[in-house]
């Protein structure tokens, strides 16, 4: 028997030629591989059963090729290693001796095997074929769910957009039509006041009245023309949007809210900054309705890249989960802080209150 010479590769030079393979090369080597492996494990069983003459029974180990090939190619080539293994077994015996009394019995005991390895084969085949339908499916549900997902997403977004437009629409007519009406009112109310006093009237006084209740109602009308329709969150817009907002809310009764920003922060999306805007809002909302707040800290300051926007109240703070009603305010707040690829964090204070806080990762 000739001595096999090595092969004049080095361990460098064989991760040099793997590494300068490139990923065509290693998928067309991987495919070749179904191939050679399960044809390399008969060869090596083959070799040895020869050499093991009779003594073991090594019918059972070429099994180890045809579930290989089965699995990994497909039925065909299982079946061609099936015939392949089979014909080692047969040439191994042959090989080493073995006698029959009939040629009829080798031909059983082949068909036997041959038997055996084609149920294994018959039986793997299923098996992946079924394990193939369900990833095709799995994979149509999850392109089906990703789908679904997005046209949710965008509803959402447009229902949001729809919302946005609805309320800036309202308190422009709230500005235009009843807020003209209001001041129409309140001039002719000071005219009729003017003519009551010049004949010295008692009801002048009643006059006065009502002017001073017209222009309360020309500064409501104001107030919520300004929280439907706020200024423009382009640029600057949001910290004027947001200072504002905390002026509006100092004048409830009994509630100071003061707006910290330690610089000029320049928005280039209009549509984060509105969301923002509505975020605010709501936590503020909350903060006083809920919470009871009559102090609350509103700040907008930049962290790296991005922007964190914080609402402090000290009022209750949150209530327990079981207690908590069924409201939207804070899942509209985090989905809006999604919208914009940011995240929403509400937690209790150690001393009493909440806090709202919004990061954006950039701006």
């Amino acid at each position: 028997m000739r001595a096999a010479h090595p092969l004049p590769l080095s361990v460098g030079t064989s991760s040099t030629l793997a590494a300068a393979q490139g990923p065509e090369t290693i998928v067309g080597w991987q495919r070749w591989s179904r191939f050679a492996l399960p044809l390399g494990i008969v060869a090596a069983v083959g070799v040895v059963d020869y050499l093991a003459s009779t003594e073991i029974q090594f019918a059972l180990f070429y099994l180890i090729a045809v579930a290989l090939a089965a699995w990994t190619v497909g039925r065909g080539f299982g079946v061609l290693v099936s015939v392949l293994s089979l014909c080692a077994w047969l040439l191994g015996d042959l090989a080493g001796g073995v006698a029959h009394p009939r040629p009829f019995v080798m031909m059983w005991n082949a068909a036997i095997v041959l038997g055996f390895y084609l149920v294994v084969v018959a039986l793997l085949g299923r098996v992946r074929d079924m394990n193939h339908e369900l990833e095709r499916r799995v994979a149509q549900r999850t392109i089906a769910l990703t789908e679904e997902m997005a046209e949710r997403q965008r509803l959402e977004r447009e229902m949001l957009d729809v919302g946005e437009r609805e309320r800036r629409r309202i308190g422009r007519d709230l500005h235009d039509s009843l807020g003209q009406l209001l001041t129409g009112t309140a001039l002719a109310g000071q005219v009729l006041h003017e003519r009551l006093a010049a004949r010295e009237l008692d009801e002048a006084g009643d006059a006065s009245r009502v002017v001073g209740l017209v222009e309360e109602a020309i500064e409501l009308t104001r107030s919520l023309s300004r929280g439907l329709d706020p200024v423009e969150m382009a640029g600057g817009g949001l910290d004027e949007g947001l200072r504002e907002l905390a002026m509006t809310t100092s004048a409830h009764p009994n509630v100071r809210c003061e707006y910290y920003c330690p610089c000029a922060i320049a928005i280039r999306d209009q549509a984060a900054a509105g969301h923002l805007y509505r975020i605010s809002q709501e936590a503020i909302s909350n903060a006083i309705r809920h919470g009871r707040a009559s102090h609350i800290a509103l700040r907008l300051e930049p962290v790296g890249e991005g922007l964190r926007l914080v609402v402090d109240d000290d009022g209750s703070g949150l209530p327990p989960p079981g207690r908590r009603g069924p409201g939207m305010g804070l899942r509209i707040m985090a989905h809006r802080a999604a919208m914009m690829n940011g995240t929403l964090e509400v937690r209790a204070r150690a001393g009493g209150g909440s806090t709202v806080v919004c990061e954006l990762p950039a701006v």
